[in-house]
C-alpha cells in the first residue's frame, strides 16, 4: 500500500527542498505544484509534492496516522 503523507515545507532549493512530519525530514521535489512557500503543508509521495493540503486536515491526518501506529 502506497501513501500520500502531508509533510511541511521547512527548506526550499529551486524545484526540491526539504519537508517534515513530525521527527521526519525527507527531501521532496516541487515541479507538480506551482509557487510553493516555506510553511505551506502539501501531500508528499513517492518524494514529490503532489497538492497542498490545509493546516488543520494535514494535522488531524497526522494525529490519525500516529494513532494507528504509523512512524514514517
Amino acid at each position: 500500500m502506497c501513501l500520500g503523507i502531508p509533510m511541511k515545507i521547512v527548506r526550499l532549493d529551486g524545484q526540491e527542498g526539504e519537508v517534515e512530519a513530525g521527527h521526519l525530514r525527507r527531501r521532496a521535489n516541487f515541479s507538480l505544484l506551482k509557487e510553493v512557500r516555506m510553511g505551506e503543508y502539501v501531500l508528499v509521495h513517492a518524494g514529490f509534492a503532489i497538492e497542498r493540503v490545509k493546516e488543520k486536515e494535514a494535522r488531524a491526518t497526522l494525529k490519525m496516522l500516529k494513532d494507528v501506529g504509523y512512524s514514517g
